[in-house]
């Protein structure tokens, strides 16, 4: 039998790992569709950023945990930075910037890491428990 410590452990290592994926998924989506614009406006780059940042503050909103916000979090960076590199047969997934939008993937690139710290360093806002005493636990 397994102890209730190691089932723990297990489950909050396969809720990371999931957080990882689902991360990688969104941001390969967020990082191809991150230059789409309309009239010149950048909707595909707003879109982006609101839904990683979404993403980050359900993975800590219902699990409670600044760990799966990370993973989640690292998933979407490494998905950018993967898909935003020429491969090695000089092929690229995202095409390059005009002069006119070429602050647009700048912006991609340094919206993540900071949706990332804002939702991984966002205090814990929830109240804490107390004992029978009235002492917090």
């Amino acid at each position: 039998m397994t102890s209730p410590a190691l089932r723990l452990i297990a489950a909050r290592l396969l809720t990371w790992a999931i957080s990882l994926v689902v991360g990688a998924v969104y941001g390969t989506a967020a990082t191809v569709a991150h230059a789409f614009t309309v009239i010149g406006l950048p909707l595909g780059l707003v879109l982006a950023i609101v839904g990683t940042g979404g993403l980050l503050v359900a993975f800590r909103a219902l699990t409670g945990d600044r760990w799966t916000a990370l993973a989640g979090g690292l998933g979407v960076l490494l998905a950018t930075f993967v898909f935003s590199n020429v491969g090695p047969g000089g092929s690229a997934i995202v095409a390059p910037a005009t002069d006119a939008t070429a602050w647009i993937p700048v912006a991609w690139t340094i919206a993540v890491p900071i949706l990332v710290a804002l939702v991984v360093a966002w205090p814990d806002l929830r109240p804490r428990a107390t004992d029978d005493r009235g002492a917090r636990a």
